[in-house]
């Protein structure tokens, strides 16, 4: 079977998606064996420090973080709070909003005993890195970058940071030597900013880095609740909108009871025409384990009234033991701390070397 030309990314995701839609994880490699110059497969990824995540951000990457690190050499996940200054930030409530990502992340499955698990800013080499791949950087290639123009316009003006934050994320990548990322569609090309940054790199100082391939998650992105039109987001002003992973049950309850769906009372899955009621379906396949065929066959007979219960219950089951969890964590701030503080030592064991041979090469040793 012939793969579609790989510059040619939307064509490559429409042949993903309908091949290979029955799993989990898929690579945008025709090999999924990429390995680093040691023969590693070395996974990162980051995420930002928004507190405590939502219903959308697990099922539709966190999730997938826990069964990555039984599937690679070697992982590691950053609560990236250098990013999160791209955007203002109260000191106060971003320390908290770190401290509430790791016990998230803990309470779901990511394991430092399996990963390296780490806060951005304790390890210092990102930004110098990050500098350095900066100089190999136009300007026009940040220019065109999606999230550039979304930000910049909905603020009237970005900041130096927020412009160049896509080169920050390259070198968290290429710090580390990463061969896989996992990335929503709408970060590939971000990912293809730290392809080519290994590239050119590569070219002007000889080989140090290997060129990371994209993990794309297969599992359907979460909708708002209350406009499925739209991703399910924290800052949604309707509260209703987004369950987060701290809910209790009866809220679960609620905002899945008064979820958007329309005056049709079977249950079926057509995200086109009934996006409501798919988003449903797709939160009740994904919490359950189920396919979406099984959902739908299992409710046959139900109407939607009587099928949100259904999927509330199916999220309470799956979400109780995480929200549990995340509240006992939250008591033990000092564990919290040693976590990061460990996690950060690793990493940096990893990064220094790497950076000591970037310096090499560029001529500062």
């Amino acid at each position: 079977m012939a793969l579609p030309c790989r510059s040619n990314v939307k064509s490559l995701l429409r042949f993903i998606s309908k091949n290979y839609v029955s799993k989990r994880l898929f690579c945008v490699a025709v090999n999924d064996n990429s390995q680093s110059a040691s023969g590693a497969r070395r996974v990162f990824s980051g995420i930002q420090p928004t507190g405590v995540p939502h219903l959308g951000n697990y099922l539709g990457a966190l999730q997938s973080w826990v069964s990555l690190q039984d599937s690679y050499d070697s992982v590691l996940y950053s609560i990236v709070d250098l990013h999160a200054i791209t955007q203002p930030q109260d000191p106060k409530q971003l320390r908290e909003n770190i401290l509430d990502m790791a016990a998230s992340l803990l309470a779901i499955g990511i394991d430092p005993q399996r990963c390296i698990l780490f806060q951005q800013s304790q390890v210092s080499e990102h930004t110098e890195l990050s500098w350095i791949l900066s100089c190999l950087t136009s300007m026009p290639r940040l220019r065109h970058l999606p999230q550039w123009k979304m930000k910049s316009k909905q603020k009237n003006e970005g900041s130096v940071g927020l412009y160049t934050y896509p080169v920050l994320q390259a070198a968290d990548i290429l710090l580390y030597k990463a061969t896989h990322v996992p990335v929503g569609e709408d970060q590939v090309q971000h990912l293809e900013l730290a392809q080519d940054l290994a590239r050119i790199f590569n070219n002007h100082y000889g080989e140090v880095f290997p060129e990371p391939r994209a993990l794309l998650s297969s599992t359907r992105k979460v909708k708002s609740l209350r406009d499925p039109s739209s991703k399910m987001s924290k800052s949604d002003p309707q509260k209703l909108a987004t369950v987060s992973l701290t809910d209790s049950p009866d809220d679960v309850a609620l905002k899945i009871r008064r979820a958007v769906t329309d005056f049709t009372s079977e249950v079926t899955y057509d995200p086109e025409a009934r996006p409501g009621v798919s988003n449903l379906v797709s939160i009740h396949a994904a919490v359950s384990g189920l396919s979406v065929e099984e959902v739908v066959r299992q409710a046959e007979g139900v109407d939607t009234g009587r099928y949100k219960q259904v999927v509330a219950d199916a999220v309470v089951e799956r979400l109780e033991p995480i929200r549990t969890e995340i509240q006992r964590l939250r008591d033990d701030r000092a564990h919290l701390e040693d976590v990061l503080q460990r996690g950060a030592q690793k990493a940096r064991e990893l990064a220094s070397p790497v950076l000591k041979e970037v310096r090499q090469r560029v001529g500062f040793h």
